[in-house]
């Protein structure tokens, strides 16, 4: 680790960022690093830093959104560490175009739980579904964070460090008890594995990944099936359940409303719920509507 990428974690962890953005903003420095080496990165200039921000997109061919990350990396570098505020303006964020998630039926959840591979896969997908989880959150999520008696389960560190809890369902207790008198993990709920061997520390995201891609070939999804659309769905049939914005907000970890209210777009029933102005106009019936259809007039003769 060199002496920028060094200073970058410092400075980070004073300001108690997650392990994984730690990660990932050392790894941005670590290729911008590489791009203009030998050359030290508190002496490149403007005109540098923005040729290295359009290679992301021309040369590399990263995603938009991948390149945002790389951004505030080195936005946060260049103002937090090297104190070089004018470099404000030359890294701009990218503009992404927003898309609708996906979102799974109701049908297709269950269909993708029973296609688990083994219990452990299967009471993943639970949490993660049962409690519209982040992949990161059920990474970190322990044992002593499932509060029966309560019926929550308790979310330490979710984004932005915020904790919140989320309700335990009776379904969900039920497996959670199954898996635990077979598993017996101790600090982790799911624990990761070193050497081959279970060790009691948290399990990978690519384990998350091939345990809803494993799932997702088995029930025949054709659609692609990543962690989060499970929670895409949590919070859909949530809505469709009839609870508020304001709870899903509350239960997702949503910092600002206005994230939550993209799934007022993915749940047919409520946009099927709005009136439809046309219905209000009293039209001709089509009996009436003429049946011919317009054409060019010949110009009179002189």
């Amino acid at each position: 680790m060199t002496t920028f990428q060094q200073r970058l974690r410092e400075e980070m962890v004073r300001r108690n960022y997650s392990p994984s953005t730690i990660r990932t903003y050392v790894h941005a420095l670590r290729t911008c690093e590489h791009a203009h080496h030998p050359r030290r990165l508190d002496r490149i200039g403007r005109d540098a830093l923005r040729r290295y921000h359009a290679s992301l997109f021309q040369e590399k061919k990263l995603a938009v959104g991948t390149v945002g990350l790389h951004v505030a990396a080195l936005r946060f570098f260049f103002i937090r560490v090297l104190k070089r505020r004018e470099m404000k303006e030359e890294l701009p964020t990218p503009k992404r175009a927003r898309r609708l998630p996906t979102v799974l039926t109701p049908d297709e959840v269950k269909r993708l739980i029973a296609g688990a591979k083994n219990l452990y896969h299967r009471t993943m997908l639970l949490v993660l579904y049962g409690c519209g989880l982040r992949r990161s959150e059920l990474l970190q999520l322990k044992v002593a964070d499932i509060d029966s008696k309560r019926m929550v389960i308790r979310i330490d560190r979710g984004k932005g460090g915020h904790a919140r809890e989320v309700p335990l369902s009776p379904m969900l207790l039920t497996a959670l008890r199954e898996y635990y008198r077979w598993m017996r993990p101790k600090t982790y709920l799911f624990p990761g594995w070193e050497h081959g061997w279970r060790a009691d520390r948290p399990l990978t995201a690519k384990v998350i990944w091939d345990a809803v891609k494993w799932a997702a070939t088995a029930a025949k999804i054709d659609r692609r099936v990543s962690p989060h659309v499970l929670r895409h769905s949590y919070a859909t049939h949530l809505l469709e359940a009839g609870a508020d914005l304001r709870t899903i907000q509350v239960l997702l970890g949503h910092a600002d409303l206005t994230h939550t209210t993209v799934y007022l777009h993915l749940s047919p029933q409520h946009l099927q719920a709005a009136p439809n102005p046309l219905e209000r106009l009293a039209v001709a019936t089509p009996a009436a509507v003429p049946r011919y259809r317009l054409r060019r007039f010949r110009p009179s003769a002189p």
